[in-house]
């Protein structure tokens, strides 16, 4: 049976390309479709198999593709020979498969087969990605990819960040760096790819952000080359806690640039001002209402870009974890807890983060028992604001015990209520690392970090004896 494919190419590709499938015995044109709405038209009708597309393909970025994934077809790149800056663009939206437009109809034939063979075989929400198997990159025609121009959507992305240096805070100018690091001038190529931590927890306000900003300044003061994102898209409070403007553009400007397939490390840093040595914050969305900016395959760009930026990616999830917005519509739309559910897939460590009260650890429990139905890894549970007047007498073993009872929980890590010292460093706009060493919260979340590095945060044992 000849695989069908849906040709959305310029003008000058199209006639040579289609001119050349003339001659296949095992690809047929479906259709030749004029623009971008017409390709997502004919993929939904089910129409083709794969679909053949142009780097300069008007208003095609990551979100098309990775809608013409969803919708089960794979993804071919058509480029002009020696189109380095073509092959660049494509392969930063997500497609990895890339033909010239003179390539021979045989060589076409084997590409659209395989693509059409992994998609058959994952199905439309298969996890072989967009455009069939993850690890396959070739193309057919010689030649390395070069440095690309700066595009006009570059510029446009430029112009829309503005001057971050001034964005951050006040007192980084009386001697923490705002630039890149030592660290920084290395080839992000020659690294290992880093950690990603998602810190998750139910509805309310467990302490999540608190946990998340501590943890990536704990790493940070340990020399770890930490990124800290707030991909919180109900209540995003990084910023503020922080003491940085919420109006950058942060996670909103990142997913632009990964859409339209320029983001890149440094392009991820200039959104990421440097906050402290080794720290950088990717800050949130500053209206709820913006969520539908930031997409699933937008989102999974910036981590796998983040992947290279930072030793360790810690990210600040909002509580929702439902998947089932687009039951109430007729076609595929966004997805408000994309950004969670892409983390919570992505990430190598889960901290699920629930407070120390009634109301907070039923919560706990049953947002353990919905992570059942969520693809991610094995959680750690941490629980905050462990007082005496929420929990009784003995606050640290009756948290374990209704955890052990309920959920199975032996494991988990018990942070104690230090109001005074979080309110404090909110105040100030300083985490707990900067403004109260001492703090007990501190000394917890420190714990957190060493099972993430034992290697380069030291135990709270040697913690103490240096301070004495």
């Amino acid at each position: 049976m000849s695989a069908r494919l849906l040709v959305a190419l310029s003008s000058v590709l199209e006639a040579r390309f289609v001119t050349t499938l003339q001659s296949s015995r095992d690809t047929d044109v479906a259709r030749r479709c004029a623009d971008v709405a017409d390709l997502l038209a004919a993929a939904a009708a089910g129409v083709g198999d794969c679909a053949a597309v142009s780097p300069d393909l008007p208003h095609l970025d990551r979100d098309v593709i990775d809608r013409l994934g969803r919708l089960g077809l794979g993804v071919l790149g058509v480029i002009a020979p020696d189109d380095e800056q073509g092959e660049r663009r494509l392969r930063q939206l997500g497609v990895e498969r890339v033909v010239t437009s003179e390539s021979a109809a045989m060589d076409v034939d084997s590409v659209v087969a395989e693509l059409t063979a992994a998609r058959r075989g994952s199905g439309p929400n298969g996890s072989s990605g967009p455009n069939g198997s993850r690890g396959s990159s070739a193309r057919l025609d010689p030649g390395a990819a070069g440095a690309a121009g700066a595009d006009l959507d570059r510029r446009l992305e430029a112009a829309l960040d503005g001057d971050l240096a001034a964005l951050t805070r006040t007192h980084i100018s009386d001697g923490a760096p705002s630039g890149g690091g030592p660290a920084d001038d290395a080839d992000p190529a020659e690294r290992p790819p880093g950690r990603i931590v998602a810190v998750w927890g139910p509805i309310g306000s467990p302490g999540r952000t608190t946990t998340a900003v501590t943890l990536g300044a704990e790493l940070a003061a340990a020399g770890v080359r930490t990124l800290l994102i707030d991909a919180d898209t109900y209540g995003a409070s990084v910023a503020q806690a922080l003491g940085l403007l919420d109006d950058t553009p942060g996670l909103a400007a990142a997913a632009r640039a990964a859409e339209q397939g320029s983001l890149d490390v440094a392009a991820l840093q200039r959104r990421a001002p440097e906050v402290s040595d080794n720290l950088r914050v990717l800050t949130g969305l500053p209206r709820a209402d913006r969520w539908p900016e930031v997409r699933d395959g937008a989102m999974s760009s910036i981590l796998k870009t983040a992947r290279q930026a930072a030793d360790i990616v810690v990210v600040d999830c909002g509580f929702s974890v439902e998947a089932d917005e687009e039951l109430s519509y007729d076609t595929a739309a966004p997805r408000r807890n994309a950004t969670t559910l892409t983390t919570l897939e992505h990430a190598d460590d889960l901290l699920v983060v629930g407070a120390a009260d009634p109301v907070g650890l039923q919560r706990l429990v049953r947002a353990l028992g919905d992570l059942g139905h969520v693809p991610s890894p094995p959680p750690q549970v941490v629980v905050t604001k462990v007082r005496v007047s929420a929990a009784g007498p003995r606050p640290e073993r009756a948290v374990k015990d209704v955890l052990g009872r309920f959920s199975g929980v032996e494991d988990l890590v018990l942070v104690p209520d230090d109001r005074s010292a979080c309110d404090a460093s909110m105040l100030f706009g300083r985490t707990l690392v900067e403004h109260a060493p001492a703090s007990p919260v501190r000394a917890a979340i420190a714990e957190i970090a060493r099972r993430l590095v034992p290697d380069r945060v030291p135990s709270g044992r040697t913690r103490r004896s240096r301070r004495r």
